[in-house]
């Protein structure tokens, strides 16, 4: 379990940054509302997301749309603690991977359960093209993701 203690340590960092912003953006920003950081690029829009990353299955409505997503997001989340205790202190990628992962996951998971939806703030446009709407937590996921697909694709090749 020792070995872990740095990796515990930037959860915990990360899910301190998430739930800061999250918090600093419902206190500064009116839901729905938007402040433009770089014109016509980046803006700072609060939303609420009932659904997953990135704001898929959003649009769904009732308890039990609700309750199956939280009980999938519960799912997942074993897993991945599951994979990351399993997973060797020598295969440092997956290990930083799995991390950035559980930091995201935690964070959400935290809005989820104790609000029922997740704030999302961070929303990157080019013209018309605008990314679905996302926060620190979903960041954490996305690169941790991309991480451990680099760590498995270098173990294969």
């Amino acid at each position: 379990m020792k070995r872990n203690i740095p990796h515990l340590i930037v959860i915990t960092i990360l899910v301190i940054v998430d739930q800061a912003t999250k918090a600093l953006v419902a206190q500064c920003v009116p839901l729905y509302g938007s402040v433009t950081v770089i014109p016509g690029f980046f803006k700072i829009a609060p939303i609420r997301n009932k659904g997953a990353i990135f704001g898929i299955l959003s649009q769904s409505r009732g308890t039990a749309a609700t309750m199956l997503l939280t009980a999938a997001q519960l799912l997942a989340f074993g897993l991945v603690i599951y994979y990351f205790l399993k997973t060797p202190a020598a295969q440092k990628i997956t290990k930083i991977g799995l991390t950035l992962i559980l930091a995201g996951a935690v964070g959400n998971l935290i809005d989820r359960l104790a609000r029922g939806y997740v704030l999302d703030f961070v929303e990157w446009h080019v013209k018309r093209f605008y990314w679905p709407t996302f926060n620190v937590a979903d960041s954490c996921i996305t690169i941790g993701a991309l991480v451990l697909a680099a760590a498995i694709l270098l173990r294969r090749s």
